[in-house]
């Protein structure tokens, strides 16, 4: 664009928007594009006979009337140029501000510890809650160190390839070695000692288990061996049902130790809902195994009739059966009542929102047990009395219902747990008037609180943080005349640019510790909580 300087002079002009007479200026500067000046002054006698011969052709009149004209006060135009910083253009890929861990560093671009001692050591706020800050690197710094220890891109391409197939062998070998070492157990013995994962079958959900297990397996057994006896259909239903329980709290076994894996990469969040899939598949074999038998066995009875043999054998089993399901039952109550009461919950409430699934498929397993062992003897009951086989029949059809019952109750729940259900309202609501009442925090958006399983909860939540607020807490732990100082050396441009970018990444900095403060605050007040995802609008 053109810049232009003018400054009032002899030299007259008519407007031709209105026709008054205008004092112009002698003096013009015009400045080009390249930085070029030219003055034009008064000297120049020619361009003011022009401007003389302009006015009177356009005017009119006599050249004599020109001198009764007043002059106009000489006041300079000015005009205002706004300053810009020229906007950089970044492109569709710019990492040379990108940080990267020291970790990184050797994996990606094959360089060795005493490699990044020559680098320059920059401490960022750690993402970890164990540590307040750890060391990076620059990508950029890394990326010309790799290159001056490889050559060339092409060779650490190279590297980089040898060192993946060096990977993938070394995971053959550990596979194979793991299968060696596990055959060396199995012949020798093992003699490591007992793990964490074989303790926690001694306490808590995995003791109420191992019990109905054992309990269950002796229960089968000698049912079984009262059905072969009698030849009773309530009798066969009850074996079946005893062994149904077996497996299925073996399955439950299986998902305890199974839950209790640590994160890798392809699962970042645990195996915790491993306990969620065993009872599903629980409640599935219930519903097969215990209820399609019973069904199946009472309608070949009512089909079929056959008399009954001699049942004081099977009332004798009956009766251990029912002490050692009652036992197994209060070992699954008391268990559930303690767990509610930690969390707050009344009884209905834990076991209808499936806080443990392992102790809810004891817990109504048993409770089945309980009652399905009452139909069965109160039917083979009337059959002795009466004599009528039927009776029988009917109680393998009762105990197939019941049964059925539980496992639609268990189906149910553990689907709704594995969908991934929300948090109470009122638990939401407290996380909620939390971060709300926070000074930092304007507004909250979208809130989503998630239970996981197992007592884990993932919140999620976007957040309108209030800037005032976050730059007045970054400027209460800065020196105020320092900063003025600064600020008044601050003359061009650049030192203005540099002081901006300087303050403005410290002031991003304390965004992020308030966002970890947040998050913070957020899992002291439910301890439930372990993942936290607060995004910034």
């Amino acid at each position: 664009g053109w810049q232009v300087s003018m400054k009032s002079g002899s030299l007259s002009y008519i407007l031709p928007c209105n026709r008054l007479p205008v004092q112009l200026m002698s003096q013009v500067r015009v400045y080009t594009s390249n930085g070029q000046k030219k003055d034009l002054g008064s000297e120049d006698t020619n361009g003011s006979a022009r401007g003389e011969t302009l006015h009177k052709v356009e005017t009119g009149q006599d050249t004599t009337n020109s001198g009764q004209k007043q002059s106009s006060p000489k006041q300079p135009i000015q005009v205002k140029v706004k300053a810009v910083l020229k906007k950089r253009e970044y492109g569709p890929k710019y990492t040379q501000n990108n940080f990267i861990t020291g970790v990184r560093a050797i994996n990606e671009f094959c360089l060795k510890s005493s490699d990044l001692d020559q680098l320059r050591k920059i401490k960022r706020r750690s993402p970890h809650d164990d540590t307040e800050t750890f060391t990076v690197y620059l990508r950029s710094d890394v990326e010309a160190k790799s290159l001056e220890v490889w050559g060339s891109p092409e060779a650490l391409a190279r590297e980089r390839k040898r060192r993946k197939e060096a990977e993938i062998k070394y995971r053959e070998n550990l596979f194979r070695n793991q299968r060696l070492l596990w055959e060396y157990k199995e012949f020798f013995g093992n003699t490591k000692p007992r793990s964490s994962t074989a303790a926690m079958f001694f306490k808590g959900p995995g003791k109420v288990v191992m019990v109905a297990i054992c309990i269950n397996g002796l229960n089968f057994f000698f049912k079984l061996l009262a059905w072969v006896y009698t030849g009773s259909a309530s009798m066969f239903s009850e074996a079946i049902h005893s062994l149904a329980d077996t497996c299925n709290q073996a399955l439950l076994a299986l998902g305890i130790s199974q839950s209790a894996r640590t994160p890798d990469p392809s699962h970042p969040y645990g195996f915790t809902n491993m306990r969620y899939i065993a009872s599903l598949i629980s409640g599935v074999g219930i519903f097969m195994m215990g209820a399609g038998l019973s069904w199946y066995h009472g309608i070949m009875g009512l089909l079929h009739p056959h008399p009954v043999e001699s049942l004081l054998w099977a009332y004798c089993i009956l009766a251990g059966s029912l002490v050692s399901e009652g036992a197994t039952l209060l070992v699954a109550i008391n268990e559930i009542r303690r767990s509610a009461r930690a969390k707050g919950l009344s009884f209905y409430q834990y076991v209808v929102q499936s806080r443990d699934p392992s102790t809810n498929v004891v817990l109504l397993e048993d409770a089945a047990a309980v009652l399905s062992v009452a139909v069965a003897a109160t039917c083979m009951g009337l059959t002795s009395l009466t004599g009528n086989p039927y009776y029988d029949s009917v109680g393998s059809l009762g105990v197939g219902t019941l049964l059925g019952t539980v496992s639609a109750f268990l189906i149910y729940t553990n689907t709704e747990a594995l969908l991934g259900r929300s948090i109470e309202p009122e638990q939401l609501q407290r996380l909620t008037e939390l971060l709300e009442s926070d000074p930092v925090v304007r507004a909250i958006h979208d809130v989503k609180a998630t239970d996981m399983g197992m007592s884990k909860v993932r919140f999620k939540a976007e957040v309108d943080f209030d800037g005032r607020v976050v730059t007045r807490s970054y400027l209460e732990k800065q020196d105020i005349e320092q900063l003025l100082q600064e600020i008044q050396q601050v003359k061009t441009l650049e030192e203005l640019e540099a002081f901006m970018l300087k303050h403005g990444e410290n002031i991003i900095d304390t965004l992020g510790a308030e966002v970890d403060r947040l998050e913070k605050d957020l899992k002291q007040r439910n301890p439930d909580v372990r993942h936290v995802d607060l995004e910034i609008l």
